[in-house]
């Protein structure tokens, strides 16, 4: 019936001035875009034109009867409120982007702007030229059937079309397996969901996100947590509002219930949904390639942890505009396949070729055109070049990462990091605080977590906690008061894995967390914060001979007390009686030194029994005399550690210059190149504005001061690095005392 109307109003408009054609034309395009969209949205719109052609044909009747009694000829005026500006009438064919004003507009508003737009490109088409008894008949057929589409509409309006319907079987096959009948009350409990989300798109049609959102709405109204279940993004929703949805949507499904987030095309740039989705839906399709490709972009996407993602749309086969949309789709996919990325001027030749909407009786001519739309030879050259340039680019930063990730394990090794000594450290801090230690348990999702003591006392004694503590809370949204923030955000568990996801649930300590430092400088404050040693302690090992351990700290600073390194020394020696010692304690050899050691952690790990109360009193008389006795072997032992620290770090500080110095010889000479460039050939600057070519000057006089510095800072800054590496200082103290007891004596 829309097709019909548009022939109809063709044949009025034959002979209409250019902008009258032009204003009936957009018109029926708009209403084409809105019936694929929804009926909700076409019956909308088709009631302001309806009215609005009824009152503009009365109005101009009139006028020719007018002018006949006058014996006049009527004239041609323009209607009251038809002028509206070329690029305002195409307004109404173009869905708004994320930076266009009308998709910040609130539903009023935008409801308001677009009948205006109907009632003023109604109004600019005028009346037709030429025969009136023919142009009256013309028009009495396009009211009929104006009549017709109205009726149909209204009475579909409300309820689920075959989209919607097939939408509603999709949640019940995918997400809500006993999810009754539209209409109908399950005979039993409110129906489960299951873990999977799925995205929703729909252009910014005022009628189709709500018509969607109530149709889905009743759909799910008796099944479990239906109020918490669906979400929607759009041009009005404020950015923390944003923030907080794409948490909730990338948030565990065992803790968080949406499950259905409907976007328009707000939404499909900048916010990524690939953490726990991996569905999207097409309500409606765009009719430019580019933004089908930016919508599925939002969960076809690095870090989508899915093997396949599912990206579909409605095709009705009895349709004609939606075989020609079919074949947009396939192209979409085709072009992205072979290039990689769409081209912009592919985006323009199809966006061009369906500007005057789709025609019934020229649908398979334009199939056939869309999907042999191709960038001309040397574009298409210039495109792939491009692509292979993206390549090369992004083959040089995964090499990078995989640099990154050797250094990361390097670094890993080098400072001996073990995520269970890690952890245990922030149980004794936590237990030099008084505080309980780290507690372990399950999150819903059967993941390891630890749930954090409660400092909050703490930090009433202490205020410089509660900033510490507010590290470990949820963000806090924008217009939220402090305190009551303090108050509603509690302490969210803590984890010690990156969980390679979006986990706004848990906190990943790390070594700059800034909890994690607090702690582990409390840590490791204990042991040397009097002037003696201040601990001490006592294990019992399944081995037959007494063992004593000396743990030091060796510390190398550089200038300013800079800490550049730290690292413990162990001295292990075999435990005598005082009163039986024939000289000083002497140190292990190192594989027995291992030995040693390896027992030591054994019987940590086990939580072996304390030595007996008399054992205990003896070992505890002889540690200040041990000490003494271990000591010089200690420094002597971490002499020799400290002279190959002080061999690594300045190897370290040689490379690091060497590194830098190449740094600044490579930034001269593309200073020099890039000055010879525009120094050496005028007709580069001809094209530029008067601002750009200000703006080159300014570069060049800037490029000529940077040349002026190279040479100083070539001659500086690689002493500096060099100068930074130098040790300055040296501490070794004693930290720590072990002994290890038989189990058997």
């Amino acid at each position: 019936l829309l097709d019909e109307y548009r022939r109809l109003r063709e044949r009025r408009f034959a002979n209409a001035p250019p902008k009258a054609r032009t204003a009936a034309g957009l018109l029926v395009v708009g209403l084409q875009q809105r019936l694929l969209s929804s009926v909700e949205a076409f019956a909308r719109s088709l009631r302001v034109h309806a009215r609005t052609v009824q009152r503009q044909w009365r109005r101009e009747q009139t006028e020719h009867a007018d002018s006949f009694m006058r014996g006049a000829s009527p004239s041609r005026t323009p209607a009251e409120g038809s002028a509206l500006p070329a690029q305002d009438q195409a307004l109404f064919v173009q869905t708004p982007d994320a930076d266009d004003e009308r998709a910040e507009w609130d539903e009023e508003t935008a409801e308001s702007a677009e009948q205006e737009q109907v009632e003023a490109l109604s109004l600019a088409a005028g009346a037709s030229d030429g025969n009136a008894a023919a142009a009256g008949e013309l028009w009495r057929q396009e009211q009929a059937l104006i009549e017709r589409m109205s009726a149909i509409a209204e009475e579909a309006r409300h309820k689920p079309d075959a989209k919607t319907r097939r939408l509603i079987d999709w949640i019940r096959a995918n997400q809500v397996p006993d999810l009754p009948p539209f209409g109908e009350r399950p005979p039993g409990p409110a129906p489960a969901w299951n873990e999977r989300r799925v995205l929703i798109f729909t252009e910014n049609r005022e009628g189709t996100k709500r018509y969607l959102k109530r149709v889905l709405e009743q759909a799910i109204e008796h099944t479990e947590d239906a109020d918490d279940r669906i979400a929607v993004i759009d041009g009005l929703t404020s950015g923390p509002r944003r923030k907080d949805i794409q948490r909730r949507f990338n948030a565990n499904p065992l803790a968080e219930p949406l499950r259905i987030l409907i976007a328009t095309d707000a939404a499909r740039e900048g916010l990524n949904f690939q953490a726990r989705c991996a569905d999207l839906f097409h309500f409606d399709l765009p009719w430019n390639p580019g933004r089908i490709e930016q919508r599925n972009g939002r969960i076809d996407r690095k870090l989508q942890p899915a093997a396949e993602v599912n990206c579909h749309y409605f095709a009705l086969p009895q349709r004609a505009e939606d075989r020609v949309l079919e074949v947009l789709v396939r192209k979409t996919a085709t072009i992205k396949r072979e290039l990689g990325s769409l081209a912009q001027v592919i985006d323009d030749d199809v966006e061009r070729r369906l500007r005057g909407g789709i025609r019934h009786d020229e649908a398979e001519p334009l199939r056939a055109a869309i999907e042999q739309a191709d960038l001309a030879a040397g574009a298409k050259r210039n495109a792939v070049e491009e692509l292979e340039e993206a390549r090369e680019r992004r083959d040089a930063l995964e090499a990078q990462i995989e640099r990154c990730r050797t250094v990361l394990d390097r670094s890993r090794n080098w400072a001996k990091f073990n995520e269970k000594a890690f952890r245990d450290a922030f149980s004794c801090a936590l237990e030099l605080l008084d505080a309980p230690p780290l507690r372990r348990r399950q999150d819903v999702s059967r993941r390891t977590i630890w749930e954090f003591p409660d400092l909050e006392r703490r930090a009433r004694t202490d205020p410089s906690w509660t900033a510490t503590l507010d590290s470990l809370r949820r963000p806090r949204k924008l217009d939220e008061k402090l305190a009551e923030w303090r108050k509603e955000a509690l302490i969210r568990p803590v984890v010690f894995k990156d969980p390679q996801e979006f986990a706004a649930d848990t906190v990943h300590l790390h070594l700059e967390q800034r909890v994690a430092q607090r702690l582990l400088a409390r840590f490791r404050a204990q042991g040397f914060v009097y002037n003696d040693l201040s601990r001490a302690c006592l294990a019992q090992s399944r081995d037959s001979i007494p063992r004593v351990i000396l743990l030091g700290r060796l510390a190398l600073y550089g200038q300013g007390a800079e800490r550049l390194h730290e690292e413990l020394v162990p001295v292990t020696a075999r435990w005598i009686e005082p009163s039986r010692r024939v000289g000083a304690l002497r140190a292990y050899a190192r594989d027995t030194e291992t030995r040693t050691l390896a027992l030591l952690d054994e019987s940590l790990s086990r939580h072996a029994e304390q030595p007996d109360a008399v054992v205990r009193d003896r070992l505890l008389n002889a540690a200040p005399a041990d000490v003494e006795a271990l000591r010089p072997q200690l420094e002597q032992r971490a002499k020799a550690l400290a002279e190959d620290a002080l061999a690594r770090l300045a190897e370290r500080g040689k490379a690091e210059a060497e590194q830098l110095a190449g740094v600044l010889r490579r930034q001269r000479e593309r200073v020099i190149e890039e000055l010879a460039r525009h120094e050496g050939n005028r007709q580069l600057a001809l094209d530029f504005s008067s601002d750009e070519a200000e703006q080159l000057e300014a570069d060049k006089r800037h490029w000529r001061r940077r040349l002026d510095s190279f040479d100083r800072d070539l001659a500086e800054e690689p002493k500096r690095i060099k100068a930074f590496y130098e040790v300055r200082a040296q501490r070794v103290e004693p930290v720590g005392l072990v002994y290890l007891w038989p189990e058997t004596n």
